[in-house]
């Protein structure tokens, strides 16, 4: 029996020693993901520069109201010809002077949807409206 025991002494020990070692490799592994990871993000960071945000309007900036010159210099000069500006109210009216057709249509409804206007489906009144206000 003493024999026994012996041998599971032993034992016992040889599993101590290899649970510390298994413990020196995990603490080995930890630091070496750390640098690892520091390196990555080095290289990361290095490679792509952070964008640059916008340059923020001023309040003055924002308070400012659109004008008809303003609208008008939005659109191409072929563009412009076909349409005529009026204010009302708070918004700047954009009218075809004639049948734009599909292609110049959707020109115009997307510079208009870029300035925070929209298209007023009304029949033969039908137009574009933008807001004098900056958004």
């Amino acid at each position: 029996m003493s024999s026994d025991k012996e041998k599971l002494n032993q034992l016992l020990q040889k599993v101590d020693e290899i649970t510390l070692n298994i413990e020196k490799i995990s603490d080995e592994l930890r630091a070496i993901s750390v640098s690892l990871r520091s390196l990555a993000v080095a290289q990361i960071t290095q490679s792509a520069p952070p964008p640059t945000p916008p340059p923020q309007p001023t309040p003055r900036e924002l308070n400012k109201l659109r004008t008809i010159d303003d609208i008008r210099m939005s659109f191409p000069e072929e563009l412009e010809a076909r349409l005529g500006f009026e204010e009302k109210g708070d918004y700047i009216i954009i009218k075809p002077k004639q049948f734009l057709g599909s292609e110049n249509f959707a020109k115009i409804a997307s510079a208009v949807r870029g300035m925070g206007g929209e298209y007023i489906s009304a029949g033969k009144d039908s137009h574009f409206r933008v807001p004098k206000k900056k958004a």
